[in-house]
């Protein structure tokens, strides 16, 4: 399984995804996980992302991207990332997705662990099956 993180290293609200990737990879030594890129191509038609959301205060699933409204754009990520889900999502390229929400106000322990909890529960439930 190959999971992506997104997020913005140069905005506080924005980077906790980033901050705990090596937490992650090293727990998880089974799953590949990558940076992602918004201002790229959308690297697969089923995804699984980490990415922070704004407005929950615990991480939290999301299958459908029509979930989201369009916020402030502070950075290219924040323009280029949900643009790039709806364009793909609209033109048939975007299968699956799945977005591991994660709030901006936890602290980087709290993050980690219900991230782990929702990451064993996809790898539980096989909502994917992925081609390396």
């Amino acid at each position: 399984m190959k999971i992506y993180v997104s997020g913005n290293k140069l905005l506080k609200k924005d980077n906790l995804p980033l901050k705990i990737l090596p937490k992650l990879k090293k727990y998880f030594h089974e799953i590949e996980f990558e940076e992602l890129d918004p201002s790229e191509n959308l690297p697969a038609e089923k995804l699984i992302v980490i990415d922070t959301v704004l407005g929950i205060d615990k991480v939290k699933i999301f299958s459908d991207i029509d979930s989201f409204k369009p916020g402030c754009n502070y950075s290219v990520h924040d323009y280029d990332f949900f643009f790039e889900l709806r364009l793909n999502k609209k033109l048939g390229k975007l299968k699956n997705i799945k977005i591991l929400g994660v709030p901006a106000k936890l602290t980087e322990e709290e993050a980690f662990n219900q991230l782990k909890k929702e990451i064993e529960k996809l790898e539980i439930h096989n909502h994917f099956t992925f081609k390396k």
